[in-house]
């Protein structure tokens, strides 16, 4: 079933002791077709799941580069539908997770995440859906054929932390550190307490995004974590060109594999 994909992925790495890569792109850019050959690519480079984001106008989480790839995927005519013929088209072996604000999933329709399944994709991500905040939007989402992923900050509290986790399912999402998207230097030094603490609220995998940029980074997150989230540094690639981005998800995929 699409609801269990992901699961499944999660569950086949953990029998060969191996880290997932969840590798973000933005769906229409650089340009829809190259989109379609950046999804192929990128699952053929060791992708294990593919966030694809739908472009919004006021991205508020995202950094200047996802903005600027959003802006430009958005002016050449970008849609939700679009973005789901892009997925369908693609047709990756690897699950795809829409990654989207709340109001373009609101603006495309009660059928919106009905269609993402039969598009293809097995999970979507919402930014800006806090649980709670929207009981009954919530659970449009949590009945609906796709794995809901939930975010949580580093500041969360655990009781809040083991509430999200409740309400969402695939795996954790674990924002590295406070700000928007974007390339670091370095990992946050709280980062392994804040993935232990964690681990004592859910039984989820977690992935770690934000900053996730060269693949000492990727070595050194999931010696401690069961997956990475890479993000801005490949939508950075990808408008470099198709065959960049490929060869940087296989030098991530390469620091993930170093850990076993």
């Amino acid at each position: 079933m699409i609801q269990n994909f992901i699961t499944q992925r999660f569950a086949d790495l953990r029998t060969r002791n191996r880290r997932a890569l969840v590798c973000y792109l933005t769906a229409g850019y650089p340009d829809e077709a190259r989109s379609v050959e950046l999804l192929r690519g990128v699952a053929a480079a060791g992708a294990d799941c593919i966030e694809i984001g739908i472009p919004f106008s006021d991205p508020l989480a995202d950094g200047p580069v996802i903005q600027a790839s959003s802006q430009q995927a958005l002016a050449q005519g970008m849609t939700y539908a679009r973005a789901l013929a892009i997925i369908a088209e693609a047709a990756v072996d690897v699950p795809v997770i829409v990654f989207s604000y709340l109001n373009p999933l609101l603006a495309a329709g009660p059928s919106a995440l009905t269609r993402a399944a039969d598009a293809g994709a097995s999970g979507v991500l919402v930014t800006d859906l806090p649980v709670g905040a929207d009981p009954p939007r919530e659970a449009w989402f949590g009945e609906s054929p796709l794995a809901f992923i939930r975010l949580v900050a580093p500041t969360t509290p655990s009781a809040r932390m083991s509430e999200i986790a409740r309400h969402g399912s695939g795996f954790v999402y674990l924002i590295s550190r406070l700000g928007v998207t974007g390339a670091r230097a370095d990992m946050a030094p709280e980062l392994p307490a804040t993935i232990a603490r964690l681990r004592t609220a859910t039984t989820l995998p977690i992935c770690v995004g934000f900053g996730i940029a060269r693949p000492d980074h990727a070595t050194a997150v999931g010696r401690v974590a069961d997956g990475v989230v890479v993000g801005s540094a490949l939508v950075e690639a990808a408008g470099r060109g198709v065959q960049a981005a490929i060869d940087f998800t296989g030098t991530i995929r390469r620091g993930l594999d170093a850990i076993s």
